[in-house]
C-alpha cells in the first residue's frame, strides 16, 4: 500500500552500495596506478578523482550502516511510519 511517504521511508540496499563501491574504488585504484605508470597524467588525475569519490562514497556507505536500523531499518524492522494526519 502506498502512504505517500516512500521518499522519507525508503530503504537502501546498503550491502550491495559497499560492495559496488569496493569495485569502483579498485578500479580507480588501478587506473591511477596503470595510467601513471604509462606516462598519461591527465588519465591519471582523473582516475584519482575518482578514487576520492569512490572512498568518500564508501565512508557515508560505512557510516550509514554503523547507524544500525535507526538510519537503515532491516526487514524485520519495520520503517517509521508517516505522521496519521490526512488534509
Amino acid at each position: 500500500m502506498r502512504t505517500g511517504s516512500e521518499p522519507t521511508t525508503a530503504r537502501s540496499a546498503l550491502r550491495m552500495r559497499f560492495w559496488l563501491s569496493a569495485w569502483g574504488l579498485a578500479w580507480a585504484i588501478f587506473g591511477t596506478a596503470a595510467f601513471a605508470l604509462a606516462g598519461r597524467p591527465g588519465w591519471a588525475a582523473a582516475c584519482g578523482v575518482l578514487w576520492l569519490v569512490a572512498t568518500v562514497d564508501m565512508t557515508m556507505i560505512l557510516w550509514h550502516i554503523h547507524q544500525g536500523p535507526h538510519y537503515q531499518p532491516s526487514r524485520d524492522i519495520p520503517p517509521y511510519r508517516p505522521p496519521e494526519h490526512h488534509p
